[in-house]
């Protein structure tokens, strides 16, 4: 079942989201060659800490580190660990926020250094298919235009998205439900309507979909 938030509700999420966001900013300085994965995720461990908040990846289902860290191949949910970036890389940080009971969860993909025009148009591709997403999300419209949308785009640039991964329902628990596919047919799927809250979170490849 689809659990709608009332607008306090969604305000207070704001505010762990926000903390999320505020994770990703400060940590874009440190994201440069040498550094470790481990490295990223005990400075936002203690960004999020210090805020009175919570790290919700850390103990969930087993995971054992506080934000995910994927590099380069890693399509998500890597787990941070002693490895150096290094020049050319790219690794995206996914940080999940626990806030006075509310979860945020964002992520951004950094270019370590100069990377290959590929792996930037790459980056650039994810990010704009993730706006063409939240631009299709609004109240009467159906959760298959947002998949719709996001695959159109992401296959005009002769890329393809990720099948095995999806966008989520979020609230007090970090998964609920809808299942939000970033690919799809338009008006299927659950009409979207005031208060419901869901992530938007597009995967894509170069090549092919499969991962």
């Amino acid at each position: 079942m689809i659990e709608l938030k009332t607008p306090e509700e969604i305000e207070q999420m704001r505010r762990a989201c926000r903390h999320a966001a505020d994770a990703l900013v400060f940590i874009e300085p440190y994201i440069r060659p040498g550094i470790t994965t481990d490295q990223i995720n005990e400075i936002i461990h203690i960004f999020t800490v210090r805020a009175g908040a919570r790290p919700a990846p850390l103990g969930y289902h087993g995971f054992p580190k506080s934000v995910c860290t994927s590099v380069n191949h890693v399509v998500c949910h890597g787990i941070p660990s002693g490895k150096r970036l290094k020049e050319g890389d790219i690794v995206n940080v996914d940080v999940t926020t626990i806030m006075d009971g509310w979860h945020g969860d964002t992520s951004k993909t950094f270019c370590v250094g100069r990377v290959k025009p590929k792996a930037r148009r790459l980056v650039e591709v994810a990010k704009k298919a993730l706006e063409v997403g939240i631009a299709a999300a609004r109240p009467g419209a159906r959760l298959g235009d947002i998949g719709h949308a996001i695959q159109s785009f992401v296959e005009a640039q002769g890329c393809s998205v990720v099948r095995e991964y999806c966008g989520h329902g979020i609230g007090r628990r970090f998964h609920e439900e809808p299942q939000v596919l970033h690919y799809g047919k338009p008006g299927t799927g659950p009409e979207l309507v005031p208060g419901m809250v869901f992530t938007i979170e597009p995967m894509v490849n170069l090549g092919k979909p499969e991962v």
